[in-house]
């Protein structure tokens, strides 16, 4: 006899919606972020160049992030 299915354990489309439109909007906010604080490090230290550091890092960031969101997505589908 099947076990009954606990309704949290469904996943609907609506969150299936929401987790992967995280996934594609991690990316551009990270590298948003990271440009903007490198800029603010650029004002503060008077320098020319932090600028570049913020936004690999964050790109790096946020790269980071979406795979660990892929592999943690690929992990409950299953």
């Amino acid at each position: 006899m099947p076990e009954p299915q606990n309704p949290r354990d469904k996943k609907t489309p609506l969150v299936a919606l929401a987790r992967y439109s995280e996934m594609g909007f991690i990316i551009p906010a990270a590298v948003l972020l990271g440009f903007f604080l490198g800029k603010l490090a650029d004002y503060w230290l008077h320098t020319k160049w932090l600028y570049l550091v913020g936004l690999l890092f964050g790109a790096v960031v946020g790269f980071a992030q979406m795979i660990r969101m892929a592999v943690g997505a690929y992990k409950s589908d299953k």
